[in-house]
């Protein structure tokens, strides 16, 4: 079934383009939301009348968009999270989270037009920010475990030192308390 589209459908196609889709998607869910009609003869025409007189208004979105792709030239981020001992991360990182990071630097994006898969491991994932139909940019993502994990030696060796500073500590405390103790009977 051919369905031209109303509005961007990441995954799917861009507005006011022709695409085919399985009739099952387009009756029950592009056409009752409004985010597609069927691509008649005469949709085709009037989208094609619709398209000459806006190409102006295309090509100035166009030039914004590519004007905030540039934005996020060199642009890399370095995303801190809580990692196991193994290096899987507790949650995942994605894409709320990329466009927080992104705004904590001055860029506004939105989340809905950033795609990736959801990271669950401490390593470089790349996630694709879609500005318009032809303007798309890469952005690298480097996962870092938060806070690194005590390594078991390290842990032992606190451990031990723990003890070692207590022990003078008791053995003073048990010797007052017997100079005390002798002290006692002594006042009675």
């Amino acid at each position: 079934m051919e369905i031209i589209l109303k509005e961007d459908i990441i995954g799917l196609g861009y507005k006011n383009e022709i695409v085919n889709v399985k009739n099952g998607y387009g009756r029950n869910y592009l056409i009752p939301t409004g985010k597609g009609i069927i691509a008649s003869a005469s949709a085709k025409k009037q989208l094609a009348e619709d398209m000459k007189q806006q190409a102006a208004k295309i090509a100035a979105a166009k030039a914004e968009a590519e004007k905030r792709a540039a934005q996020l030239e060199g642009v890399e981020l370095v995303i801190p999270a809580k990692v196991s001992a193994t290096g899987v991360t507790y949650g995942s990182v994605n894409a709320n989270i990329v466009a927080e990071e992104l705004q904590k630097k001055g860029i506004e994006i939105d989340r809905k037009i950033i795609t990736m898969h959801d990271i669950k491991k401490v390593g470089t994932f790349e996630a694709t920010v879609h500005f318009f139909k032809d303007v798309e940019v890469k952005l690298p993502i480097t996962v870092v475990a938060e806070d690194e994990p005590k390594q078991p030696a390290e842990e032992e060796e606190a451990t031990e030192e723990a003890t070692a500073e207590a022990a003078p500590v008791e053995e003073t405390a048990k010797e007052e308390n017997a100079t005390a103790e002798e002290e006692a009977p002594a006042e009675a």
